[in-house]
């Protein structure tokens, strides 16, 4: 049965910011920097083919690189930079135009702004500017072209200007409008001398934040002469637009790994053979080619020596670690005196432990092996019992109780007063059985604790491992160990070539020769009959 199962998605979303995050309607510059934006959707599918499932991982991962920059115009108001022309430059050279009366002194009759041209503001009238500034008598205005800069993320316009107010009562202030096309993005009016203030001789520097998009601006210098004696002066006027530059580096990396899972198909012998691959083998993918690079094992120097060394090992920790017998506490009653201890002692010692083993189960039970029965004189002879051996069980012998006196007991059964329970068959067909007594099996040796350390060192080999060379060489090595031929590895002497320049001086007789001397004596006829 095929079917399809979705999994949710999941969802990962990081943010790894080096500046503020500057978004479109920002008003104002933003700070300068990196904004690296991380969006991971993975997604798993699950596909079930009947001998196989099938899970397929599928992460798309979004890396969003957002760099802000703060781009600077330059003194729109120079003509250098190519905005306005020498006419409607700020060093104020040349009268702009605007409203109301004006006039364009130079000399001591620009007082601090220095000998060249300036602009002086002469109107006392008490109107509202064609820009919407109250109290205004006269004004200097223009409006610059700026769409070249490509300004969309918004920033900021400042400006910098000299004053020189002689007359307290006078009144001078700085306008500017940015515009969209005919929107209006923003507006702003520092008033730098105000009616009543002393201010003579001032540079004063502004600046009005706006978002968005930006394209044109208009700037506006007016004010009031009040007393009409000596109006405000001004010169040096600069504007300059700065605005953030945002540049978006999307990057989108697709990884899909599948996985295959598989229901019991594969051999054991195969699954095995995979694995010793993987264990033996350094594997390495390069650009979808896999190289299996095998592993060299360490092996170690197998030497006469260190074998014998791991053997004596071997020995000491069997030794070291063996566990003692207990100690068996005896009563008082069973306290012996200490004999001597020699070969004769022991000995007999031996002698002992050997009679009160009990005969093989599967003998045959004859009057020499029985004892005699307790009430027995010398001269009686035992009665024979006869045990018939079978091959499935074999029965236990059963006892012959005797009377306490018993008649001789002659050849002939018949002669017998007293019968001999029948164990086997009738009197007149016992037939005289043959002896049989069972060989006792050969004890095996017990083995030495030399050959238990070689054994133990053979065990340690890996199945794997136990035919490579080093191994070989060790379980040969323990071989000539246990069979004390330590020889068998001497260097073995080498034989000597005799030299073949004695064999080559030697001349051989030419038989070819001597046949023809015998042609030269015999007759063809002789020769014939030599034949036969």
């Amino acid at each position: 049965m095929l079917y399809l199962k979705l999994f949710s998605l999941l969802l990962l979303v990081s943010f790894y910011s080096k500046a503020d995050i500057c978004l479109p309607d920002t008003e104002g510059l933003c700070t300068p920097g990196v904004t690296v934006t991380e969006d991971v959707q993975v997604e798993v599918t699950e596909e079930d083919l009947g001998t196989e499932i099938v899970t397929t991982t599928t992460t798309t991962t979004t890396t969003t690189t957002q760099t802000v920059t703060n781009e600077d115009s330059g003194d729109i108001l120079d003509s250098a930079n190519g905005y306005v022309n020498q006419y409607n430059e700020g060093d104020m050279d040349i009268d702009w135009g605007g409203q109301g009366p004006a006039s364009m002194p130079t000399g001591n009759n620009c007082y601090g702004l220095g000998a060249d041209k300036c602009a002086a503001i002469t109107g006392s009238g008490n109107s509202t500017s064609s820009m919407g500034v109250p109290g205004m008598g006269t004004t200097f205005i223009q409006t610059v072209d700026i769409s070249d800069l490509n300004i969309q993320k918004g920033g900021e316009v400042t400006y910098s200007i000299e004053v020189d107010k002689q007359d307290a009562q006078d009144r001078v202030y700085m306008h500017i409008t940015g515009l969209n096309g005919s929107n209006q993005v923003f507006t702003g009016t520092d008033i730098l001398s105000e009616s009543g203030v002393a201010s003579g001789y001032q540079s004063y520097n502004g600046s009005f934040d706006f978002a968005g998009t930006l394209n044109r601006l208009t700037i506006e210098v007016g004010g009031r002469d009040i007393n009409l004696a000596v109006g405000p002066v001004f010169d040096d006027v600069t504007i300059n637009v700065f605005y953030n530059v945002i540049s978006t580096l999307i990057e989108q990396q697709i990884t899909t790994v599948e996985q295959i899972y598989y229901l019991n198909i594969f051999d054991p012998t195969e699954i095995e053979f995979v694995e010793e691959v993987f264990e033996y083998n350094d594997i390495t993918i390069d650009d979808g080619m896999v190289d299996f690079a095998p592993i060299e094992p360490e092996t170690e120097e197998v030497t006469f020596e260190t074998v014998e060394l791991e053997i004596e090992f071997e020995m000491n920790f069997e030794m070291e670690f063996a566990p003692s017998p207990p100690m068996e506490i005896l009563a008082p009653s069973d306290m012996q005196m200490e004999m001597p201890v020699n070969v004769e002692t022991v000995t007999m010692e031996i002698e002992m432990e050997m009679e009160d083993l009990p005969p093989p189960p599967n003998m045959v039970a004859s009057a020499d092996d029985m004892p005699p029965p307790p009430d027995m004189t010398e001269s009686e002879e035992p009665v024979e019992v006869v045990v018939e051996e079978t091959e499935d069980v074999k029965p236990p012998i059963e006892e012959v109780k005797e009377e306490p006196e018993v008649e001789e007991v002659t050849e002939e059964p018949e002669t017998v007063e007293e019968p001999v329970e029948e164990v086997a068959t009738e009197p007149e067909e016992v037939e005289e059985v043959e002896e049989i007594k069972e060989e006792p099996k050969e004890q095996t040796k017990e083995p030495s604790a030399k050959e238990k350390a070689a054994t133990k060192i053979v065990k340690k080999i890996d199945d794997k491992a136990r035919y490579d060379e080093s191994n070989q060489m060790k379980t040969l090595i323990v071989m000539q160990i246990l069979g004390n031929t330590k020889t068998f590895f001497d260097t073995q002497s080498t034989i000597v070539d005799t030299d073949v320049n004695e064999y080559l001086n030697k001349t051989i007789e030419d038989n070819y020769g001597v046949l023809f001397d015998m042609a030269q004596t015999q007759t063809m006829e002789d020769m014939i009959n030599g034949q036969y």
